[in-house]
């Protein structure tokens, strides 16, 4: 086994037991942002493969009230839980992209719920400025704040092709500053995008996890109503089998420091909009397969200390 893993991941699970003490759940909220890659700043038509709801198709009503929204989320994992710690989680679209004094608001009053442990920006690294910043660390101060940077890939190439729409140093400054605040960055990285080799994702992975302090690992999802789903019905590129996505998460597991707090290892796509690949529609198969060729590999889950 490579210096990397030493043989063990640092699982989600394990690092909230050692964080918080016990189970926790995250909940999807929205806060009613948009996106300078939609509203005209940087362009109009979003990143080629984000949906019309901004990634946020499992989040709460946005038409409701922050408080509102973490009841509503509650009660909809009641049936999975007993334990009473949740991570608010603004996830629809790219949630520091608003005037400082609304979201400072937002956030908390997210926090201010007791059960409510930690609170999570899913944002881009070029919507940092410093009043934002100011803003995530006081809430800092008050329960910890996580900042979840959408990477997807290093190379640079493929970013233009996905409209991403800044360079690999905003990432890196922004990371660099967040970490200076104490605020934890998680790096969101995409597999399976048009174009690239396994070389190309493993890279990336390797590249994110030299400033990242989690990250998640997700399947490149062709949902209906994008760009990427036109490119896709017209034939310009293929999307990966099952095996071939299983092998390279487990090659990505294994560059990793093993420091790194692994966040996802495949994700869900809304049913209704999956096009491609349907296989990953059905996320227990695919876990059990996954876990089956980890454990091939001697690769388990344990904490960043284990050896």
């Amino acid at each position: 086994m490579n210096e990397y893993t030493n043989g063990h991941y640092y699982s989600l699970n394990q690092y909230l037991r050692e964080t918080f003490g016990g189970k926790v759940y995250k909940i999807a909220l929205s806060g009613g942002f948009t996106c300078p890659n939609r509203d005209g700043t940087i362009g109009t038509r979003g990143c080629i493969f984000c949906s019309e709801g901004g990634s946020g198709e499992f989040a709460a009503d946005r038409r409701l009230s922050v408080t509102q929204q973490i009841e509503q989320a509650k009660l909809r994992v009641r049936s999975k839980t007993k334990d009473n710690k949740f991570i608010a989680y603004f996830q629809t679209f790219t949630s520091t992209y608003m005037a400082s004094e609304k979201l400072e608001a937002m956030l908390l009053e997210a926090v201010s719920d007791e059960s409510i442990c930690a609170v999570s920006a899913g944002t881009r690294p070029d919507c940092l400025p410093d009043d934002i910043l100011d803003v995530l660390a006081r809430i800092n101060r008050i329960k910890p704040v996580w900042a979840e940077l959408g990477l997807q890939t290093s190379n640079e190439r493929t970013a233009r092709y996905i409209r991403r729409g800044y360079s690999l140093s905003v990432y890196e400054e922004a990371a660099e500053k967040l970490k200076k605040l104490g605020i934890n960055v998680i790096t969101h990285v995409i597999i399976g995008l048009p174009g690239e080799t396994r070389e190309d994702m493993l890279s990336t992975v390797s590249y994110a996890g030299r400033f990242t302090d989690g990250i998640k690992l997700q399947l490149l999802h062709v949902l209906k109503n994008t760009d990427l789903a036109s490119e896709y019905e017209k034939g310009a590129f293929s999307v990966l089998s099952q095996d071939e996505y299983i092998s390279i998460i487990c090659d990505c597991i294994e560059v990793l420091p093993k420091n790194v707090v692994i966040h996802r290892l495949t994700g869900d796509g809304d049913k209704k909009l999956l096009i491609a690949p349907l296989w990953s529609g059905n996320k227990k198969v695919v876990l059990n397969a996954l876990n089956k060729e980890l454990e091939r590999r001697n690769i388990y889950q344990g904490s960043s200390n284990k050896q």
